[in-house]
């Protein structure tokens, strides 16, 4: 219900106040009684339901109700004919009885519920006439089931039946009984239309003498004496399924609404309804078969007794169609009973309806014939006797309700019942109609018994013998005290049936023909005044126009009048003496129908006589009135009070009656003289009950007639006034008052009477005592509220301008004027600012609007004239009327706007715009206000601003100019007008958040103001332009903000609005508005969880204070104030707070350290430090060990007209979440900006997008540059995860790439005419920081040439690989994949070609010999190539190791590729392959003669030459330059065991120089600084490399012959490339391959990174290197810290390889690039000098070559043979040298 009353509200409607279905034109009808409609519509529309039916009213109390039932199946299969009795049973304790008939549905043996199938809707029927007490007691439906056929049903009688030579007997058995509840009836709501509902019972069984109480042992839940009746093959769902559904209000009605429910029969209630209508017609005897007792009868076993009922005149002929056993069967003659088996003493209960006709009710007799039915006799039973029983008494009293015993008579022959000779013989023994001296025809049976129930149920026959006694008074006059008596004590119907006739005995018995009373008189009135309070219960309600039509038409007793005076008032006499106050109180509360007989008597016998003794009836008449007064007069007590409210609820009725007989002064002195005879101190009851009578007076027949008006008038304003200044009795006073409006109204507009003099009185007596009352009830209950101002509004809409003139003259004498016009406007707004009327009454409040504005119009009157003066202003009188004013203009109501088309055109032509007039009004009063204006600034700023915010152009233009009024004011009076401006910004802010204003109104203040000022050219003019610019501005923002102010996508606008607003707040220096909005702002990134920006925002506010200073600061919405150094501490522990929850330990540290610094320095609290510097110390180690996902950034612009001001046509940068990439970022601000569209172009948009009114989104993502330069100046390497944080934060300046394509395009290698269109921009702000999102400030552009691109492209892969090598070589469980992805999209780049495409774009000999070919990039790719080379190797080492079985094919395959992608490097086809399929085609060089083992240190991961002698390298040659070959499977090297040095050939020592004889010496081995660098697998025993047994470790074999061996140096010192396996380790399978190079695992190539500058002399570097490798200590001793990571650089997806996974068959591990020796460089005189292999300089990130690798060839020219400017990947460390 709640539901629905609100539905109309949610969808925008309003209550269209009605008159039955038409709707109420307020211009026609008062206020009052416009509310009074909106009320009872309102009414009506709570009281319809959520269905769309029309709810009933609940005050008129439904009293009768109806249940529908149908019977929808029936489960049991009988194999009989079956009867189903229906009814409803009441099983309260203390009733346990049936309430209805019963209602029969026949199913027959085969399962169908008629005979005739023809008979619809048979199964159905309606329980007619239940009443409350009914529904809310105990109720039950029982179904009775009774089988029809054979007394015993066996499977051989079910087969006999079948044979028609044998008589089929119909009798009737007992078969099962079920029961439903029906208790949900109790919680029912007449208001609400029931719906059908279905239920299903089962049946039960038990003992058949049980049978007939079977239903109560079901409802008590005896469970021992019944058990259920089982249907096999049915499941659980069985029984009686039945529907029903309550049906409300009177049959007749009833019928009419649901013709459809009452098609079946009608099943009658067995009693009277709880209405008893005057046309109701019933003539209904039930009768119920008791039991009986009978004798055996010579019988072995009890008989089996069949009782049959027959209706009989007094000649003993049937009566035909009297008896019925149930609603659903036809009327008989006669009705057979159940059959109880073998029972002498059975009990039936079957209830039967007898109707029998009226005339022959009297002669009518109901005799019972008793059968005993053998179960082998196949004729009719034979009757054994009979019983019978009479149905009207001897006095004419119809049989008694209840229990009779009847004589039961032997007779076996039925035609000795012929001819009713047995009426003689007494039925019963209280049988008085009887002939005692007859000698009887049939002998009584002493011993047997038949008990009946009987109930009569009829509107034409009694059983009542005193209320017969009194109808036949004049038979029996010495019984007419005694009839008086007994009818005075009936409570029932039977009076009601016989009402004219009691009357007409009564007034026959209350006075004599001459007018005089008899000594019945007083017991005549008592018995009339029970009769009329009989009448006046509601079961009788209806029968008062039946009074009303026997008072006016039939009766006749013209004398009477006097006697009835007389009794009245000897009741107002005798009530406070009296010791039974109950017939006087009775009289009272009758009072209205004596009166009426008392008028209609005098009436009869004026017409009678002529009008004789009218002055003694008058005089009589005042007698009475005069008791009466003086019966209210006295003190009320619990005896009295009761009779003294009857009285003043009939007064108004009775005053009317009066009105035929008495002069309309006569009457107003009756009703004053009554109502005054209350005293004012009463009880409530007693008050209550005055002012309703006054009520009933002034809604009356009385107040239509002028005299009498104006008399009631004076005494109801009198009262009135009275009980509003006690503010008692509020709601009956304002219904009395409405009343009288109501009618005034009337009067005015559609009789156009003249009521001046109503009104005059009305508004003196009522006017101010209701202001004033309505003014302190202002919170009282909303019911009495909104009618007392209905009724305030409906007096001020009567009252016209001589009115008002008239109450300020006589107000002006008592000097109340004031008072009146303070409380008025209060009033005026209080009903404006509070919701007195529902939300949806708008008509209602237009009315009210209208009538409030007339009436402000006559009140600004007083204003003017009475309080303007320079003696008499008063300005908060002033200032509540434009209070008032802008309350009423701003009101929701009159916002039209918020209307549909249609409402707001019906508005505009009843009432017009009412805020632009009452616009004018304000600006007519302000002008009136001369040098008066000042007092109202700045306190009437706010007001003024709210009207000029209403979206009414005409009313902005006209009261636009106050403002500037206001200025000049304050300008001219204090020289400034700062207060002006303030209170304007102030209000603005919280103006604009109540959804009041737009951009409309934006231009229009900023155009007119302007306007003003320049027309006015005073002399602020400047300051005056820069406070409306300033005001333009801050409109801007709050309208922004407001726009993005709901729902979350619109979560990151109000942040970009607060910040506007925020700063705004800052450069005017409103500190509590900046506060307001610091706070809004961390609540917003609270919310999001964006807590880094969340502590930056407090920042803000802990930056403004100070640790020295102890003033009071105070937060937004918080009196408590807090010193400013303890508001900074706990606004630094919620900021690191936030900072820790961001991961922004850095942002944290500052802090704590500036704390612990004041708990150390200031306050000197060592807990607070101990635990700051816990946290700090916390921080710090988080930094170090957390991993924190690096954001990405983003580059955003808002393209477009469509989008709000404080985005459009603006490029932001946005710093992304964790995780988030482009697409989810995309996806983020497509919520947030559901209408814009993504401008996929990477150009910046032309004016056609910039100008259209569309919204466009370009997105992009973009770099940090990282300017930390205090990292770059650290003396040791900065930890990784310190260097890569502040690469992507605290940065204030991006990059972003936009690939172009200049020249001619190559379509197999686009990389030729590649450019990058770089664009560096930077934002306001570093990111972080208070948004997650700045604009961009300012924008440079600058295009990279290709070669420059490539180095880009392949640093980020270099990059890439050696990050990935660092993880995986730190953490081998890792997921493989990402790993073989980046090395098969570097190896096998299928798409754009990879490396090769910029080897053949940039190094190719054209390209070398041209101008771009000098660019110094060329080298640096070269270098590039070969550092990803030398990667890639240890990479696919490091892959081979932790790759599964699963993804080796793919390894085999990538290190197949690798190799052809290296032969296809080989200094571009300079270097060869070495090839040994055979150890015939390798030299053997000399063995070594041993080993010492203090040569090599050892450790599990590491192996390096720890030799004190180091005599250089040997000059390098084409092959040693040559990159070796990765076969298919790494050979094992060969264990200790297996390792025979004796017969080993010898090897050389290190330190001798192989002589003209000996083999060519190998390169030296290389000793890595960096652990990472090491090859552990290089060395023999006794040290090994890591998880390499010595049964694996490698043999030697030649893997290079010099050319030039000859060619030597002193400074350099080669190991020896001669093979050391012995004969085993030949024969071993795994020693070697036949057709590669050896492989050689576990190899890392030394990444040359220049760490420190090297010198180009080679005598420095060779020195450099002796006093590494004579160093005391090894590398593995000292730890080397990981080496930065350089920034990141370009990367684009389009050039990214597409890397997609192939099957190979052969897998390889890496060989080691041989380090190469110092080199020889031709100089300008011709000559080659030595230098070092290779020489950096360091500059910052970029590493230049310095040398290009040469030596002489046999021609002693020098010749390029290789490069080796390897850039590094990291600074090296202090002692790590170049080559």
């Amino acid at each position: 219900m709640e539901l629905w009353v609100k539905l109309p509200v949610k969808l925008g409607l309003d209550l269209v106040p009605r008159v039955g279905p038409l709707a109420v034109n307020p211009s026609e009808v008062g206020i009052v009684a416009l509310h009074n409609f909106h009320s009872s519509s309102d009414e009506n529309t709570k009281n319809t339901s959520s269905r769309g039916t029309l709810r009933r009213k609940s005050p008129k109390k439904i009293l009768t109700h109806h249940l529908y039932l149908c019977m929808r199946d029936f489960s049991y299969r009988i194999c009989e004919d079956a009867e189903i009795y229906f009814y409803l049973y009441d099983a309260h304790p203390s009733r346990q009885r049936q309430i209805t008939e019963r209602f029969l549905v026949r199913i027959t043996k085969e399962g169908f519920s008629n005979y005739d199938v023809d008979m619809l809707h048979s199964n159905c029927t309606v329980f007619t006439d239940l009443g409350e007490n009914e529904l809310n007691s105990e109720l039950y439906i029982v179904a009775n089931v009774m089988r029809v056929g054979k007394i015993q049903f066996t499977d051989t009688s079910m087969r006999k039946s079948v044979d028609k030579s044998v008589l089929y007997q119909n009798y009737r058995r007992p078969y099962g009984v079920g029961v439903l509840p029906l208790t949900d009836l109790r919680q029912f709501d007449c208001s609400i239309e029931p719906e059908e509902r279905e239920s299903t019972f089962k049946l039960f069984t038990c003992d058949e003498k049980d049978y007939h109480q079977l239903h109560e042992l079901i409802i008590k839940k005896q469970t021992g004496k019944y058990s259920p009746i089982n249907v096999t093959g049915t499941g659980s769902n069985y029984g009686i399924n039945v529907s029903m559904r309550l049906i409300y209000g009177g049959l007749g009605q009833a019928q009419i609404d649901q013709p459809l429910l009452f098609q079946g029969p009608i099943t009658r209630k067995m009693g009277f309804p709880d209405v008893v209508l005057p046309g109701d017609v019933r003539n209904d005897l039930f009768l119920t078969l008791d039991h009986g007792e009978f004798e055996r009868g010579g019988k072995s076993t009890a008989k089996n007794i069949e009782v049959s009922v027959i209706v009989c005149d007094s000649s003993g002929a049937i009566l035909a169609d009297c008896l019925s056993g149930g609603a659903g069967s036809d009327n008989t003659m006669y009705y057979r009973s159940m059959i109880i088996y073998h029972n002498n003493s059975p009990t039936w209960n079957e209830a039967l309806r007898l109707m029998v006709p009226i005339d022959k009710f009297s002669q009518a007799h109901v005799r019972f014939e008793f059968r005993h039915c053998s179960t082998r006799d196949k004729s009719e039973p034979k009757m054994f006797g009979f019983s019978f029983a009479r149905l009207m008494e001897q006095d004419g009293a119809t049989i008694a309700d209840g229990l009779h015993e009847l004589f039961v008579y032997k007779c076996e022959d039925h035609s000795k019942l012929q001819g009713g000779h047995y009426l003689k013989l007494p039925c019963s023994s209280v049988d008085e109609q009887a002939s005692p001296d007859i000698i009887p025809m049939f002998a009584r049976s002493g011993k047997e018994t038949f008990f009946i129930k009987s109930l009569l149920c009829s509107t034409k026959l009694t059983q009542n013998g005193d209320l017969l006694a009194l109808l036949q008074w004049r038979s029996h006059p010495e019984r007419i005290q005694d009839s008086l008596t007994r009818v005075l004590r009936l409570k029932d119907e039977e009076l009601v049936k016989f009402l004219q006739d009691v009357l007409d005995a009564l007034f026959a018995l209350f006075s004599t023909e001459d007018g005089n009373s008899t000594e019945h008189s007083g017991l005549v009135f008592h018995v009339l005044v029970s009769i009329f309070c009989l009448l006046q219960s509601n079961k009788f309600q209806h029968f008062k126009p039946v009074i009303d039509a026997y008072i006016e038409n039939h009766f006749s007793a013209a004398l009477v009048y006097k006697g009835l005076l007389s009794s009245v008032q000897h009741c107002a006499e005798w009530l406070t003496t009296s010791d039974r106050p109950e017939p006087i109180q009775k009289c009272f509360e009758s009072i209205e129908y004596i009166f009426k007989l008392i008028i209609q008597s005098r009436k009869l016998f004026a017409e009678a006589t002529g009008g004789q003794f009218e002055e003694s009836f008058k005089r009589d008449l005042q007698m009475v009135f005069q008791s009466l007064d003086n019966m209210l007069k006295a003190p009320s007590t619990e005896t009295t009070l009761p009779t003294q409210e009857a009285m003043l609820d009939a007064t108004g009725v009775v005053m009317e009656q009066l009105e035929n007989i008495l002069l309309p002064n006569d009457i107003g002195m009756l009703v004053r003289n009554l109502i005054d005879a209350i005293p004012r101190d009463s009880n409530s009851n007693l008050t209550r009950a005055k002012l309703r009578a006054l009520k009933d007076l002034v809604s009356g027949k009385l107040f239509h007639n002028e005299e009498t008006r104006s008399i009631i008038l004076v005494i109801a304003c009198k009262h009135l006034g009275y009980h509003l200044s006690k503010r008692d009795e509020l709601k009956l006073c304002a219904e009395m008052l409405g009343e009288i409006l109501i009618h005034l109204n009337d009067l005015k507009k559609k009789q156009n009477e003249n009521v001046d003099l109503e009104l005059f009185e009305l508004s003196k007596s009522v006017l101010l005592v209701l202001t004033e009352t309505v003014m302190i009830i202002l919170t009282a209950s909303p019911n009495v509220l909104s009618s007392l101002i209905a009724v305030l509004l409906g007096l001020l809409e009567l009252m016209e301008e001589e009115h008002y003139r008239m109450i300020f003259d006589e107000l002006s004498l008592n000097g109340e004027t004031k008072d009146f016009l303070h409380r008025s406007l209060l009033v005026f707004k209080e009903l404006l600012s509070q919701d007195v009327f529902p939300s949806d009454w708008l008509v209602m409040k237009m009315s009210a609007n209208n009538i409030i504005k007339k009436a402000l119009e006559e009140f600004a009157k007083p204003l003017v004239y009475r309080f303007l003066g320079p003696n008499s202003f008063d300005s908060q009188l002033w200032c509540s009327y434009f209070s008032l004013a802008v309350t009423f203009l701003t009101q929701p109501s009159l916002q039209l706007e918020q209307y549909h088309e249609a409402k707001r055109r019906k508005i505009l032509n009843t009432y017009g715009d009412m805020r632009v007039s009452m616009g004018l009004q304000i600006l007519s009063m302000w002008s009136q206000l001369g040098n008066h204006k000042l007092h109202f600034i700045p306190s009437m700023v706010g007001p003024f601003l709210e009207v000029t915010l209403v979206p009414e152009p005409a009313l902005r233009k006209a009261t636009l100019s106050v403002f500037y009024d206001m200025m000049q004011c304050e300008q001219s009076a204090r020289g400034s007008f700062r207060l002006v401006e303030s209170e304007l910004i102030d209000k603005l802010d919280l103006l604009i958040s109540e959804n009041k204003g737009d951009d409309e109104y934006r231009e229009l203040f900023s155009t007119m103001l302007h306007e003003h000022v320049e027309a006015e050219n005073p002399s602020w003019k400047e300051t005056g332009i820069a406070f409306i610019n300033s005001v333009t501005q801050l409109l801007e923002r709050l309208l922004d903000y407001r726009s993005v102010m709901q729902g979350d996508e619109n979560r990151d606008k109000r942040m970009t609005c607060t910040v506007n607003l925020l700063n705004f707040y800052k450069t005017l220096n409103r500190k509590e508005m900046y506060l307001r909005y610091i706070y809004k702002l961390h609540e917003l990134h609270v919310a999001s969880s964006n807590y880094i920006e969340a502590g930056f925002t407090l920042k803000l506010y802990a930056d403004m204070l100070s640790w020295d200073n102890d003033t009071l600061t105070f937060l937004p919405h918080d009196n408590n104030g807090q010193p400013e150094w303890k508001r900074k501490e706990k606004l630094y522990q919620q900021i690191i707070n936030y900072f820790d929850k961001g991961k922004y330990w850095e942002g944290g540290v500052p802090l704590c350290k500036e704390l612990a610094t004041f708990y150390e320095t200031k306050v000197y609290d060592y807990n607070k430090l101990s635990d700051i510097l816990t946290t700090e110390a916390k921080f710090f180690q988080n930094i170090l060990t957390q991993i924190r996902p690096e954001p990405e950034y983003f580059r955003v612009g808002f393209f477009g007209k469509g989008f709000p001001l404080f985005v459009r046509n603006k490029q932001f940068v946005y710093r992304g979440l964790e995780y988030e990439r482009i697409g989810a970022f995309t996806q983020r601000l497509q919520t947030e900006f559901p209408s814009a569209q993504l401008y996929t172009k990477n150009s910046p948009p032309d004016a056609s997008i910039m100008n259209s009114n569309e919204q466009y989104c370009q997105i992009s993502t973009v770099r940090p540059i990282n300017e930390k330069n205090h990292l770059k100046n650290a003396t040791n390497v900065v930890p990784e995860k310190i260097s890569r944080f502040f690469e992507v934060n605290d940065v204030i300046r991006f990059q972003h790439d936009r690939p172009i394509h200049k020249g001619q395009i190559d379509k197999n290698n686009e990389f030729k005419s590649l450019w990058i269109e770089r664009t560096t921009i930077e934002v306001a702000e570093s990111l972080p920081n208070i948004l997650r999102w700045f604009e961009i400030r300012r924008q440079t552009v600058r295009e990279l040439p290709p070669v420059e691109v490539a180095c880009e492209t392949l640093s980020n892969t270099l990059k890439e690989l050696e990050d990935l090598v660092n993880q995986y070589k730190a953490d081998g469980n890792r997921n493989i994949n990402p790993f073989t992805m980046r090395l098969k999209g570097t190896i096998d780049a299928n798409v754009q070609g990879g490396i090769p495409k910029y080897q053949e774009a940039f190094l190719s000999e054209a390209y070398l010999n041209s101008v771009e070919g000098k660019d110094p990039n060329v080298q640096k790719l070269r270098t590039l190539i070969v550092n990803i080379m030398q990667v890639l190797e240890l990479a696919l080492d490091l892959h081979g190791k932790l790759a599964p079985n699963e993804v080796q094919p793919l390894h085999k395959l990538l290190v197949e590729r690798f190799n052809q992608f290296r032969d296809n490097l080989n200094c571009w086809g300079k270097v060869r392959r070495q090839k040994s399929e055979s150890i015939i085609n390798t030299p053997l060089p000399p063995l070594p003669t041993s080993i010492p083992k203090n040569d090599y240190d050892h450790d599990d991961t590491y192996s390096q030459i720890k030799s004190t002698n180091y005599n250089g390298y040997s000059s390098a040659n084409r092959k040693s330059l040559e990159l070796p070959d990765i076969g298919s499977q790494p050979p094992p090297r060969p264990s200790k065991a297996s390792f025979e040095y004796v017969n080993s050939p010898e090897v050389p020592p290190k330190q001798q120089i192989a002589g003209p004889s000996s083999a060519p010496p190998l390169p030296p081995r290389f000793t890595p600084d960096n652990k990472r660098m090491s090859n552990p697998q290089f060395f023999d025993s006794p040290g090994e490399g890591p998880n390499v047994r010595r049964s694996q470790r490698v043999p030697y074999e030649i893997v290079d012959v010099y050319e030039d061996s000859s060619d030597q140096s002193d400074m350099i010192q080669r190991d020896s490339g001669i093979s050391t396996n012995s004969q085993q380790e030949v024969n071993n399978p795994y020693s070697a391959s036949t057709n590669s190079l050896p492989m050689i695992s576990g190899y890392n190539l030394p990444l040359l990174r220049g760490h420190q500058k090297t010198s180009s002399n080679p005598e420095d570097f060779v020195r450099q290197k002796i006093r590494q490798i004579n160093s005391s200590d090894s590398m593995e001793s000292s730890p080397i810290p990981p080496p930065a990571l350089p920034p990141k650089s370009f990367v684009n997806q389009s050039y990214e390889d597409n890397e997609s996974f192939t099957n190979s068959d052969s897998t390889s591990e890496s060989l080691p690039l041989p380090p190469i020796p110092p080199i020889k460089q031709h100089l300008s005189n011709g000559n080659c000098s030595i230098l070092p292999c290779c020489d950096y300089e360091i500059n910052q990130e970029n590493l230049q070559p310095c040398c290009v690798p040469n030596r002489d060839d046999e021609n002693g020219d020098c010749e390029e043979v290789c490069f080796c400017d390897n850039p590094p990947p990291s600074q090296p460390t202090a002692n790590q040298s170049c080559c």
